[in-house]
């Protein structure tokens, strides 16, 4: 089993139900949600587009996915998400933007000032309950094509992309081939645009479960911030 922890907004709000209704699960409940398809696009290429991010859950990543520490337990680790909440500050988002990262698109923020500090915070809090990355892990990550500082991280944290390398987006594709980017682009304006000037409110965060290798993640408990205050689901 694996954790995560993350950023995702609460179940009602309007972005999680349209990132639900695009990518075609519900990661609070593991349901699949009903999708309609955007207009120039077939079943299996929406499917073959909306496949890795479904996997994941609508989240921006805060801590990557881990396994536990030996001698370290889920109650330890919903202990640890506890006292992070505690002293942790909400803040919002001004407002989102849909950006190619790379060969996917992203919702990404306008401001990601207090989001990235929030995020190197939660590396550092949590870095005690994870089991360092086997030599197959590392691996998977090629290291080879990492930079020097994403490579020590890699190393030091379990992931290339904190601290300064931190960016926070929230996934809506795999990997867009260029002929393609503007459909899929149009599309994602379509569907999320009304949403992109809403500020995003980050008062919470939240602990993901992937009960086995390859399964989708679900959530298991969201732990608001400056209040002993959680909900569990799975």
């Amino acid at each position: 089993m694996r954790y995560a922890l993350y950023f995702t907004p609460a179940p009602d709000d309007p972005l999680t139900r349209a990132a639900q209704l695009w990518l075609g699960r519900n990661a609070f409940t593991g349901e699949a949600a009903a999708t309609t398809l955007p207009a120039g696009f077939t079943a299996g290429e929406f499917d073959d587009l909306t496949r890795a991010p479904r996997r994941y859950g609508f989240h921006a990543t805060l801590v990557a996915p881990f396994r536990l520490r030996a001698g370290r337990t889920e109650a330890d680790l919903s202990v640890a998400a506890d006292a992070f909440a505690r002293q942790a500050a909400p803040l919002a988002i001004p407002g989102l933007a849909i950006t190619r990262i790379g060969d996917f698109f992203a919702l990404t923020p306008a401001d990601a000032a207090g989001v990235s500090a929030l995020a190197s915070a939660a590396v550092d809090h949590f870095d005690g309950l994870r089991a360092p990355l086997t030599d197959a892990e590392i691996a998977r990550r090629r290291p080879e094509g990492l930079s020097e500082r994403q490579r020590l991280y890699l190393h030091r944290h379990g992931y290339p992309y904190v601290k300064e390398e931190f960016r926070f987006h929230m996934t809506l594709t795999g990997p867009v081939e260029a002929r393609a980017a503007v459909r899929v682009a149009t599309a994602l304006h379509d569907r999320f645009g009304p949403l992109l000037p809403c500020p995003v409110q980050i008062s919470a965060v939240t602990l993901f479960i992937e009960p086995e290798p390859g399964a989708d993640f679900i959530v298991r408990s969201t732990h608001r911030f400056g209040a002993a205050e959680t909900r569990k689901y799975a």
